[in-house]
């Protein structure tokens, strides 16, 4: 009839801002599935630290199926967020950018399949966090979520300049058309 239900048993419309953002966090995983594949083929060292990031991800979702208006202390402990894994994701993010050429241009999504399909996952990753950050300003999920859905995009975009340097392919840079 249009409706499910959130972990706290709450009945909420399907179109609810939450399985919106569930939705979108899902499509994120699969996403981040697709460009750990890609990136497995290529022997890529990061494969384990995405498979890490897709059960974070997990995590996230359970924090958003549990609105905090309606959350009993039991719920929120089960699915409490906390800063750690946005820390881990700055450490991550900081050791693959020293080992980077600068930015000197914008880089258009490309750099072979495992790049590509990194940037791909980014752009999911920057909708999944516009669905969240409402849910967060309602005070319906932890700002955590947020937080790492944020540092999670930086971390995608560094990760596939990283992916297409060490396959060797080249990064498209942008070139505004002529008027």
């Amino acid at each position: 009839k249009g409706f499910s239900s959130t972990f706290t048993g709450e009945r909420r419309p399907k179109g609810d801002r939450i399985f919106e953002a569930l939705g979108a966090t899902d499509e994120l995983s699969s996403a981040i599935g697709l460009a750990g594949e890609f990136s497995s083929e290529k022997g890529h060292t990061f494969v384990d630290q995405l498979r890490k990031v897709q059960c974070m991800l997990q995590d996230v979702g359970s924090n958003l199926a549990t609105p905090l208006s309606s959350a009993r202390e039991a719920h929120r402990k089960r699915t409490s967020f906390s800063e750690k894994p946005v820390l881990e994701l700055e450490q991550w993010i900081d050791s693959y950018s020293e080992q980077l050429p600068p930015l000197r241009a914008f880089i258009l999504p490309s750099g072979g399949r495992s790049s590509a399909a990194l940037h791909f996952s980014r752009a999911v990753c920057r909708r999944a966090e516009r669905c969240v950050v409402p849910l967060v300003q309602a005070g319906e999920a932890d700002p955590n979520v947020a937080k790492y859905l944020n540092r999670l995009s930086d971390y995608l975009f560094v990760l596939a300049r990283y992916a297409a340097m060490k396959e060797g392919k080249e990064e498209k840079i942008y070139i505004k058309p002529e008027p």
